[in-house]
Formats: structure tokens, sequence, C-alpha cells
């Protein structure tokens, strides 16, 4: 771009992330890439959360660079800020808080950006998916939004479809006897770019019998906003997701969708040491796991972690506990003190006696380098659509407990296209015992980590310059559709 003084002389990009870790994780990253990629960058955080990442990543972890910097938005939902609890917000108070409270608060913001001499003039904005009040923002400011779709393709097409659910009668539930009377093993063979698809697989929301339920008419209003994008971005890459991608794409009045994935792989073409330092993590990782991993022996781990939102049963807890005592492998577990529902999570004494030598257990983890270890032989996931991701780059397969969400179409494309995973649908400790030494030992388990490799492979292709799909899917955005305001007004 050249070397120049002026204040606005740098396109300026305003990203707003969902506010979950899901979605702030790769949100930040694609703000790193167009930082490297020469943007001014404001990178928006709720109040809430930016409050616990001075709690996670300490005082001065916010205050960024000159040329990127944080600020902050209410959520709308009432809070205490002498409470310090380090969880996740409800999800559906959330989604029915920020659809409706927050597009004043985030115009608000731009108008101050943009009156502030210190900082070039906003000239686009990249706004998670289902943040779509940015459109309103976007609109009266008259820049450019990109949409980040942070979930899976597959997941996309899936809520993309909800609203022919509903026209075909198929949701709402007459009652919820449908999750358990077999329907929802009902076979879905019309949805874009999925040969067949079960209702089990679709993202969960539909598991409602109200038509109007806070989660089912939240993704049927924000798929119904993506067209007000001039463009989409996916943290995916076209090898592994084709056929949904050109679905997606197919969809009537959809704009432009860029898969730009793995975006870290991405930013593996720089290396900005100030930039390096600013994390996504809103719990404190604990480090000493990689020096426990640089002990062990070549894929001999398995590596559980269920995410920042999964909750379970202490009953389920027990079990996989057991499972894991009981196939006599090593693991390392990432165990949230909010992981089980309603309480603390307590493994039993007799489980930690019996794994001591074996086991390591911990409350968050730089998941990207645990699943980048040599040491690491499976991976027990959640199926969220990061972890997943990580899982690919890393070329590790996964054993596949799906939460909520889309996460149950990340696990049926994992098993059923990927052929790098392996779904647990009914939890007990003989199953999970099974299901960790097949993985690790068996014939399925040597087909899973020679897929997962080669998926690495192709992760790798997609993101490597100049010829890479990503890469130039990348280059393609930024030129074709952020930096289109900036340089038709300089």
């Amino acid at each position: 771009m050249g070397s120049v003084s002026r204040i606005d002389s740098k396109p300026h990009a305003v990203c707003i992330a969902y506010p979950a870790q899901g979605h702030i994780t790769p949100m930040l990253k694609l703000a790193k890439l167009l930082h490297n990629k020469g943007f001014h960058i404001t990178f928006v955080n709720t109040e809430y959360n930016h409050r616990r990442f001075l709690r996670s990543r300490g005082p001065d972890s916010l205050k960024g660079l000159p040329s990127f910097r944080f600020e902050t938005i209410p959520d709308g939902l009432p809070q205490d800020p002498d409470d310090h609890a380090d969880v996740t917000q409800d999800v559906r108070s959330l989604c029915e808080s920020t659809r409706t409270t927050c597009s004043p608060h985030f115009k608000k913001l731009i108008s101050k950006l943009n009156s502030d001499g210190g900082v070039p003039p906003v000239t686009c904005i990249v706004s998670d998916s289902i943040m779509s009040f940015s459109a309103d923002a976007a609109e009266e400011f008259g820049i450019p939004l990109v949409m980040f779709w942070t979930a899976s393709a597959c997941g996309f097409v899936c809520y993309m479809h909800y609203h022919k659910l509903v026209q075909k009668g198929l949701i709402p539930f007459k009652d919820m006897s449908y999750v358990t009377n077999g329907y929802l093993e009902t076979t879905l063979d019309w949805v874009p770019g999925i040969k067949e698809i079960r209702l089990r697989d679709m993202p969960s929301f539909l598991r409602t019998t109200d038509l109007k339920d806070i989660m089912l008419d939240f993704f049927i209003g924000e798929c119904a906003r993506a067209h007000k994008a001039s463009a989409i971005v996916m943290n995916t890459f076209d090898a592994l997701e084709h056929d949904v991608l050109e679905a997606c794409s197919s969809i009537h009045n959809m704009p432009p969708i860029y898969p730009i994935g793995p975006l870290n792989f991405q930013l593996n073409h720089f290396n900005n040491e100030h930039l390096n330092k600013i994390s996504s993590n809103l719990w404190r990782e604990d480090l000493e796991c990689l020096e426990w991993l640089d002990k062990q022996e070549p894929n001999s781990v398995v590596y559980v972690n269920f995410g920042s939102i999964t909750t379970m049963t202490n009953e389920n807890l027990i079990e996989f506990a057991w499972g894991l005592a009981n196939s006599n492998k090593k693991f390392f577990w990432v165990i949230r003190p909010d992981l089980v529902a309603g309480e603390i999570a307590v493994l039993p004494p007799e489980f930690l006696e019996v794994t001591k030598i074996r086991g390591m257990l911990a409350n968050w983890c730089p998941q990207e380098q645990v699943l980048a270890h040599p040491s690491i032989g499976v991976f027990l996931t959640h199926s969220g659509w990061n972890s997943t991701l990580e899982s690919v780059c890393g070329g590790v397969p996964m054993i596949c407990w799906p939460f909520f969400a889309e996460q149950q179409t990340n696990c049926r494309f994992c098993n059923k296209e990927w052929g790098n995973g392996l779904e647990i649908e009914h939890v007990s400790r003989e199953k999970i015992e099974s299901l960790v030494r097949e993985s690790m030992d068996g014939e399925k388990g040597q087909d899973m980590r020679q897929n997962a490799l080669q998926w690495k492979k192709l992760a790798k292709d997609a993101a490597s310059a100049p010829h890479g799909s990503s890469f130039q899917n990348l280059e393609n955005v930024l030129h074709q559709v952020l930096l289109n305001n900036f340089t038709t007004t300089k």
C-alpha cells in the first residue's frame, strides 16, 4: 500500500464479534490478518467480556497498538460491574438482547470514531453474521459490510433452510416426545449440497414446540438479513466443504461468499510480535500442559475439551472419567469450573488416584498449540467449529460429542463425509472406553488418522501463497469489497 503519513491514509475496519469465546477467537484472527494487510482496526467487545479479558489476560492486555484498538458497547443485559464470574452468558438471553438493543450503541461508536482525529475514518465493517444489526450502521454510514460466518459452511446451509422446515411442517414439534420417539431420525434429501441428513444432524435449535422460540426465531431472522452484506466470509476452505459452499452461493439473494480459512494458517504468513501478544482467551490458560505433553510419546495422549459453552450432568462427567480411566490411555482433560450444569465440576477421588500418573487436568489451555503437539493421538470434542478446524489443522482425528447448535452438523460431516471422526451417541463408560481404544489402536482409528493428515495437507494448501484458494479469496474480498469504499473516496 505504500508508506504514507496522513491519519486518513489507512483503511479502517471496525470488527465486531458475537460475545462468546467461539466467535471472538476467529474474529480476532481475521482482525489481525486485516491489520497485517494495512488496515487500522477497531475491535469491539461487549463491556461484560471486556472485564473478563482484563481479568484473564491482565490490565494491559487490551491496550493494543496505535493502529489496533479495542472499544466496547453494552450488550443490553442487566449487569453487576462487581460480578467476577468467568462464565459465558446465557445464549438465549444474549441473542435476544443483542438483536434488540445493540444497534444504536454500535452506530454511536462509529460516529465517535469518525469524529476522532486520532484515527482514520471508518471505511468498512466486519461483523459476525449473527450480529446483523451491523447492517443498519453500514447503510447509515454508506460503507461496505462483510459478514463473518464463524461456524461451518455445512451449518450455514442448514440454518438457511430452517424456514423450509417450517414451511414443510417438519418443525416446530407437536410435543417434546419427538426428541425421543425416533422422529429425529427423519431423513431430508432436499438440503442443497448435502446428499441426505437426519433431523438430528441439523442445528439443534429446531428442537422446539414453539415457532417463536428465541433461538429458532433468531436464526431464521439473522439468515434472512444475510443479503444485506456486501460479502460473506467463512473460516473454512473449498476442499473441505466444496459442495455446501457451492450450495450456499446459489441461495437466492445471497451476496458473494469467500471461504478464507483456516485463518490460523493464513496468519502464519506474518510474524507480528506485538499482535501475537494479543490473545482471545477469556479464561486464564494453563501453560504447564505443554511441558507435560513434551514428555509423552507421539500419538499417545487423548485430549479432552468440550469448549466454552457445553455443560453436562454430573453423571455424564463420571462416565467420561471412568471411560478414560478404563481405556488405560494417557489423557489431558480441560475441565471448566462450570462444565457441570448448576454446580462445580468435581471428579471422583478414586478416578484421580487411579489416573494420577497418566492424566493431566487443567481449567483452560492454548488449544491450537495442544492440537498441533505431536503427542496428541485423538481429540474428544464437542464439535464446535473452532475445535473441529483446529483439529483438522493439527491432523488429529476426533471423537465427537456434540452439545448444541450446528455442532451436530459438524459431527455428522466428520463421521460421514470427512472420515476423521467417530460419534458418541450415548454416554457410558463402556462406550467411551471402546471409542478411545478404537481411535487410538484400531483399524478404524488408523483410517481416521490417515484422513486427518490428508485434510491437514489440504488445509495448508488452501492457505498457501500465492495460489491457495483461501489465500486468493482473502485477496479478492480485500480488493473487491473491503477496500472498494476506501479507494473510490481517495
